[in-house]
């Protein structure tokens, strides 16, 4: 097993423990913290492959990737009853496999021979879609709606990782470069609330202002 691998499946065993953590505060049975918990492991390496014509998509290449996320499952309905504070796990679990997936969906895609763009691209939409799905399936508020910077840190994980890999860096240091500094940023945001700033609508114009500028005409 490579480094690479390893990393690919640590970041399916906390995905999917961030999505079985979801399905312990829903109450759900030991099949739904199964579903749950695969579906946020694999849910953005599999629209990932989709968008790249990665097919058949990893986790039906390589059904490892089911096998770890049920252990994932399995571990966490056993045990997540001792935790005081699931949510809190959930996030900072969430932001370990966020950092990890923004990396290994990048290098997935230069692998397959795509351009830096295209491969920062996927390293964004392999790190965040799964956790949209795991909020959606738990009716949970999406970590995409917090204002604290998420994507952003992927963005900044898979980037540090395609410019390393440009230069031809070592892929270790490449990856351990961008997973930390995609970790970093999140842990940041959750730990000290770090956020870009937030769009400011401006005040409509009224019916009398459209009036005046002869965009409404009087009957």
């Amino acid at each position: 097993m490579t480094f690479i691998d390893f990393l690919d499946y640590a970041g399916v065993f906390v995905f999917a423990a961030t999505g079985a953590l979801a399905a312990s505060r829903c109450r759900l049975d030991i099949i739904g913290f199964i579903f749950l918990a695969n579906m946020t492991a694999v849910g953005g390496g599999t629209v990932r492959d989709l968008v790249l014509g990665n097919t058949p998509v990893n986790w039906v290449r390589e059904p490892l990737y089911l096998l770890i996320g049920t252990c994932a499952a399995v571990l966490v309905y056993y045990t997540a009853h001792r935790v005081e504070s699931r949510y809190r796990i959930l996030l900072w679990l969430d932001a370990i496999g966020m950092a990890m997936f923004s990396v290994m969906g990048a290098e997935k895609a230069l692998q397959l021979g795509f351009n830096a763009w295209v491969a920062i691209v996927a390293g964004v939409f392999t790190a965040t879609l799964g956790g949209v799905m795991r909020d959606i399936m738990s009716g949970q508020p999406s970590v995409l709606m917090r204002r604290e910077i998420y994507i952003s840190a992927a963005l900044a994980g898979a980037c540090t990782f395609v410019a390393l890999e440009t230069i031809a860096v070592p892929t270790t240091i490449s990856v351990l470069s961008g997973t930390a500094i995609a970790f970093l940023i999140r842990g940041g945001a959750l730990q000290y609330g770090w956020m870009l700033p937030a769009h400011k609508a401006r005040r409509g114009r009224t019916e009398e202002e459209l009036k005046r500028d002869g965009i409404v005409r009087d009957e």
